[in-house]
């Protein structure tokens, strides 16, 4: 028997009944101005199935398809909502034929959402979400991942329609008749359907509807649904996974599963299973297929079960998947730097974005989590990366202009494809007992390069960081699922505890700065190989098991060229190699003890700033002003201190900007950022 794993996913309950159920609503019984759910007895509100609070929606008689009245939906509040109305199914629905309809009215230049729920406990499920964007375009998404995007007309009515065979979870659309794209939704499950107004919504429903026929069980009958193949790039390997669920009234022992891909069947014969009537099993298959550029259709077969050609209903024993993949440049490695902080209610975005590049893209892809305001900002860093962004979450791919983190992958697939004019390799070694980690980033230029004047910069990032304190809490705009799904996190709280969270890419520093080092001359040729040196001292609170080293060549337009990514025992596997020493923060930088407090005000200042330090042992006290580009602008040796202390710092003089603040106590330095009105 080959290779495979299953996990169980749900028991699920199937009535064997003969008739249909239905529900339509033109809501001209209700009178205009009235709460409609508090008015009906079958809608409902997220908050209660009786209606009437500040998330119950008004009958409207301002724009109607038919007769006078509709209702109206819009975002009022600063996130969206308050309404959040209910549309409850007569029972949880996940076998047989569903259909809902509406006639829909979006205003021009405004949005509209609804999602499935997958139980009666909103909030548990997830099943999908449906998203009219503002410019005309709706994405039919599952937990982030899209199963379809297409267009709908705006500033008019349009009849809306989705039916599912919810046996294998195909869906169809169609609006205003015609069918505008199809798709498998991995969730089957759908019990209700929440109409949410999120940011920027305003729209009008009309003559909604939905219908269910329910399916009766053969006897034997393997439905196939949700094949996922991951995205990727030309030449990586891919699991295909898929559902089997068993509606048949007998069990399931064995079966073959067939991948079609590009021409290359590949067969899976799965035996010694034992699937009872009513249960779903994942799969995810043993043997691989290689990916091929372009968008290639993909779709799964199941057959000989429990020895039969077939079995009794040979409808849903298909599985279909569309993969995408690009032919990365040679020796390319894209770099992604993510500003985010603890505070930041819609950072969860970047987090889940930023992981499922991780797991896509292996090491093509670099990724950098700047942190801001909480325990992990790196100041250098997060002052430097502020000037290129306008809020929170933001990205640059390569340093390309800002980007939401949810774009990331889009910037990805144009950067992969650009020919690096310079490969990076890195080499290290490291001392445990003084923790000394020696980095050696060699560069092969693949390109002559005249009057340039590139610059190199080198990284360091850790996985897995977690705190105890409250400031280690995530906010989480996603919290309850009022917001969308985004990976898990609307199923957390708000904010997330601290003991719930780990914190993945996360900038630790960035040696010289920003900009880089100036490690290449004016003219480099083809072939030239440049070795360059750095050194850093890991404070004990950082695990060397999580630490990744990341190498940019930075063009002098400020794009990067390329990068390199390795964790310390991969560049320890690569050999460390002599060159020039280019410093770093074992050079005589490392961190101050976190038991002798700092802390600067006001900030931002105008005429002057003041450093208080509570100083445990007596230390040498020097205080340093350096400029964004790492140029001393001050600098004052306070001698030996102690105790508590008030330092001024002058900043009259200074132009307005961003400065960094240097405190060497005792040759151990920290940096703290500093802001000029």
């Amino acid at each position: 028997m080959k290779k495979f794993f299953t996990f169980f996913i749900a028991i699920i309950s199937i009535a064997i009944v003969s008739k249909a159920q239905s529900f339509s609503d033109d809501f001209e019984s209700y009178t205009s101005g009235s709460l409609l759910a508090q008015s009906s007895t079958t809608w409902a509100t997220w908050s209660s199935a009786a209606g009437g609070g500040t998330d119950d929606v008004a009958v409207s008689n301002t724009l109607a398809h038919s007769g006078t009245n509709s209702i109206y939906l819009a975002s009022t509040a600063t996130n969206g909502g308050p309404d959040d109305l209910i549309l409850p199914f007569s029972s949880q629905y996940n076998t047989g034929t569903f259909m809902f309809e509406s006639w829909m009215y979006v205003t021009t230049g405004k949005g509209a959402y609804f999602n499935y729920q997958g139980t009666s406990t909103y909030g548990d499920v997830y099943t999908m979400d449906v998203t009219y964007e503002t410019n005309g375009n709706v994405k039919f998404e599952n937990s982030g991942s899209l199963l379809l995007q297409t267009t709908y007309p705006q500033g008019q009515w349009f009849d809306f329609k989705m039916i599912a065979n919810l046996n294998n979870a195909s869906w169809s659309v169609l609006i205003d008749g015609i069918v505008v794209g199809s798709f498998q939704n991995p969730i089957f499950d759908i019990a209700a359907m929440d109409f949410y107004p999120i940011l920027n919504s305003s729209f009008y429903m009309d003559d909604v509807s939905y219908s269910h026929t329910p399916y009766t069980l053969p006897n034997l009958n393997a439905s196939l649904m949700g094949l996922t193949i991951q995205n990727g790039l030309a030449s990586q390997t891919r699991n295909p996974k898929v559902t089997v669920r068993n509606l048949g009234v007998s069990a399931i022992t064995s079966f073959d599963l067939t991948v079609n891909y590009n021409g290359a069947p590949v067969t899976q014969n799965i035996t010694g299973v034992n699937y009872a009537s009513g249960t779903a099993n994942a799969i995810t298959l043993s043997q691989t297929i290689t990916l091929f550029a372009g968008t290639i259709p993909a779709n799964i077969i199941i057959s000989n079960v429990n020895g039969n050609i077939s079995d009794d209903d040979m409808l849903d024993d298909t599985a279909t998947a569309s993969v995408t993949a690009v032919t990365p440049a040679l020796g390319k490695v894209v770099v992604a730097e993510e500003a985010t902080g603890t505070w930041c209610q819609w950072c969860p975005r970047g987090a889940v974005y930023m992981d499922l590049m991780t797991e896509k893209y292996g090491d093509f892809y670099a990724g950098i989590a700047v942190h801001n305001n909480d325990p992990m900002e790196d100041s250098a860093y997060d002052a430097s990366i502020g000037a290129f962004i306008s809020g929170y979450p933001s990205a640059l791919v390569d340093r390309l202009p800002k980007i939401d983190p949810s774009a990331i992958e889009q910037d990805f697939q144009t950067r992969i494809l650009v020919n690096p004019k310079v490969f990076i390799t890195n080499g290290a070694t490291f001392n445990s007992s003084t923790r000394q980690l020696k980095v050696s980033l060699k560069s092969d230029w693949q390109v002559a390069v005249t009057g340039s004047n590139y610059k190199l910069a080198c990284v360091l990032t850790e996985d897995s960081l977690h705190g105890t304190t409250s400031s280690w809490a995530q906010s989480n705009a996603y919290s309850g699922g009022g917001s969308g799904v985004m990976g898990g996190f609307e199923l957390l709280g708000n904010p997330v505890p601290a003991s719930q969270m780990n914190y993945n890419h996360v900038a630790r520093f960035i040696y010289p700065n920003w900009d880089g080092a100036p490690a290449f001359s004016g003219s480099v040729n083809a072939g030239d190989i440049v070795i360059d040196n750095f050194t850093f001292t890991l404070p004990s609170g950082w695990d060397e098991n999580q630490i990744h080293i990341i190498g940019m060549v930075i063009e002098n337009n400020g794009i990067i060229d390329n990068a390199s990514h390795t964790t310390i025992d991969e560049a320890i596997a690569n050999g460390f190699l002599p060159g020039t020493d280019l410093g770093g923060i074992g050079s005589g930088i490392t961190f101050v003890d976190p038991s002798q407090q700092i802390s600067l005000y006001p900030n931002p200042s105008s005429d002057q700033s003041f450093l208080k330090l509570n100083l445990n042992i007596q230390s040498d006290v020097v205080v340093s002003i350096y400029n964004l580009n790492g140029s001393l602008l001050q600098s004052k040796d306070y001698g030996k201190l102690s105790g508590g202390n008030i330092l001024p710092i002058e900043t009259s003089l200074l132009a307005q900007g961003v400065y960094l603040v240097e405190i060497s106590l005792n040759g151990k330095k920290e940096m703290l950022k500093l802001a000029k009105d």
